[in-house]
């Protein structure tokens, strides 16, 4: 089973078993990981992933909600 944790004001944690592809469909070497830390706020030098620039610059409380029914 995969788990994705949204983070408050960080990361997305991706824990078990996947793949990250680049937009060709390449697959990034995660090096044997089974989590791994994505980033969402977009400072991180080392994108996708997670550096840890967020701290003190990106807010963001994660708390579920219910999506609005799939439109047909």
């Amino acid at each position: 089973m995969t788990k994705l944790t949204v983070n408050d004001n960080g990361s997305l944690k991706i824990e078990g078993e996947f793949e990250i592809v680049d937009k060709a469909g390449n697959p990034y070497d995660l090096a044997g990981r089974t989590v791994v830390s994505l980033c969402r706020c977009g400072m991180s030098k080392n994108k996708p992933f997670c550096d840890g620039s967020h701290k003190g610059h990106f807010e963001h409380n994660a708390v579920a909600f219910a999506l609005p029914p799939k439109k047909v």
